[in-house]
């Protein structure tokens, strides 16, 4: 096995617009803009993107600070009605890497603009990487979770 001390990463672009405060909630109507940046990439690196619904964006939650970081367990949102679990199980933004994962629906490509509808990451987010999203690599057979999971989804998008 191969093991690194660290890892570099740099963004591939940023949020533009959507919303401007970090809050949880009703993201199921915010657009905004992916916008790659122009000195590592040309509009071919986008070509094709379009003829997908939808896209799976990596991104640093870059507003977290590192001493707000979970590394053991916690009450989601910090509600004592849902159970004590792991940062591992639970999506919160103070995750050890502060890395967040979003799906979200694509409603064009202009230049180096990728217009997302549901992304649920603020203005300016440094946004790691983008994938186009493939049923494929949805989940295989069934799923299942808590009920505060349900909960808490119920009032996300």
């Amino acid at each position: 096995m191969r093991h690194s001390d660290g890892i570099v990463t740099h963004p591939v672009g940023h949020v533009v617009g959507g919303r401007t405060e970090v809050r949880d909630d009703a993201w199921a109507g915010v657009t905004a803009v992916i916008r790659l940046d122009a000195e590592r990439f040309g509009p071919e690196a986008l070509a094709g993107l379009d003829a997908f619904s939808h896209l799976e964006v990596v991104y640093h939650f870059d507003r977290v600070p590192e001493d707000r970081v979970e590394t053991g367990a916690r009450h989601p949102r910090g509600n004592t009605d849902w159970p004590l679990v792991g940062i591992f199980a639970q999506r919160g933004k103070n995750r050890p890497n502060r890395l967040g994962v979003s799906r979200c629906r694509l409603l064009r490509v202009t230049g180096l603009d990728v217009h997302v509808q549901g992304l649920d990451a603020v203005d300016g987010t440094p946004v790691l990487d983008l994938k186009p999203y493939m049923a494929e690599f949805g989940p295989q057979g069934e799923t299942a979770q808590p009920a505060w999971a349900t909960e808490i989804m119920s009032r996300y998008y």
